[in-house]
């Protein structure tokens, strides 16, 4: 086991790559000394963004890969943070504009160059499915936490024992998050209604392919396995990033500026969730992992609400921070109560 340095050696290397190329990126634009610094604090900005909407990722994904062998969280750390980079903070973006106004990658790529004010513009036209599809697939993370006939731990236990008891009716989270679907749908103008539905079903059945092709994964042996709980930690990873690449533009229009402060902030959840699996941190802190969850309810229903009214960034942070504070302090109490008897 290291030491904290040891684990965030990379990652501060990373990290100061990063800061540059940010520099260089705001004197390439003509802003001089004063647009470098400009940009240096931006994308500062934009990776605190990333690691205090993610945190509860890392808790959730340490979860996952505590199961997972050593070769595979190496592969998760290297292969899965190129993808959380470039696929989730440059390629999406893109695909994202390139549905919303009909154009290639390529002519959506030249927009984000060329007319960042319309690329904006039609990111933010598709807020609605996109809210759709990671608020449903993170609901379905957080009940499927919850409604588990075998869970054993709770922190709020009137609350948890209840949802506990419900998990033998099967597909029951599975008609929760339908309701909250049809409610929030009913509510919604018709030329976003269907939008709306269509993402919320879409992301529904990407939890539902993805666990299942996990399971099947897992009847082939570890390095399946492993790359089962891979995928859906990818996907996972996705639905997190959501809110933060959207929230990235209140600061900024450069799509490559976001790439760079939203991917160093990847990197540190990444080497978070890392660091979190080896030093057994769950196992010490027996509510942390509920506070995660509870998070990530939290957010699930944030990105619903979403689709009426606009809901600050900084307030899905605090949100996320404050839980999971909250269950980790839960949990020192315990601990002294137990060392007390």
């Amino acid at each position: 086991m290291g030491t904290t340095l040891s684990y965030f050696r990379a990652t501060f290397g990373v990290t100061l790559v990063g800061l540059a190329l940010a520099f260089w990126l705001g004197t390439r634009h003509g802003g001089g000394l004063g647009g470098g610094i400009a940009s240096l604090i931006i994308g500062t900005a934009l990776a605190a963004l990333e690691i205090s909407i993610s945190f509860d990722n890392a808790i959730v994904n340490a979860n996952t890969l505590k199961t997972m062998s050593p070769l595979w969280r190496r592969r998760f750390l290297t292969w899965g943070i190129v993808i959380a980079v470039f696929g989730m903070r440059i390629l999406f973006p893109l695909a994202v504009v390139g549905i919303a106004t009909h154009l290639g990658p390529w002519h959506a790529l030249l927009l984000a160059t060329v007319n960042p004010e319309g690329y904006h513009a039609a990111i933010e036209g598709a807020r609605v499915p996109i809210a759709a599809f990671g608020g449903t697939f993170l609901m379905m993370v957080a009940l499927g936490y919850f409604v588990n006939e075998h869970k054993e731990i709770h922190w709020f236990n009137r609350l948890e024992c209840k949802l506990q008891a419900c998990g033998s009716l099967r597909g029951l989270e599975i008609a929760m998050v339908l309701v909250v679907i049809l409610g929030f749908a009913s509510m919604l103008p018709n030329e976003d209604a269907d939008g709306f539905m269509i993402a919320a079903i879409a992301g529904l059945l990407a939890f539902t392919v993805v666990k299942l092709l996990g399971r099947a994964l897992d009847g082939h042996g570890a390095i399946s396995g492993g790359l089962g709980a891979f995928l859906y930690l990818e996907v996972l990873d996705a639905s997190f990033s959501f809110d933060g690449v959207i929230g990235a533009f209140a600061m900024t229009e450069d799509i490559f500026l976001i790439a760079i402060g939203l991917g160093i902030g990847a990197m540190f959840v990444r080497t978070m969730t890392v660091m979190l699996v080896d030093r057994g941190t769950l196992a010490e802190f027996r509510y942390l992992e509920h506070g995660a969850f509870y998070s990530i309810l939290a957010l699930s229903v944030i990105m619903f609400v979403q689709t009426q009214v606009e809901i600050s960034e900084l307030v899905t942070g605090a949100i996320g921070v404050g839980l999971i504070g909250a269950s980790l302090w839960a949990s020192i109490r315990y601990n002294r109560r137990m060392s007390a008897t």
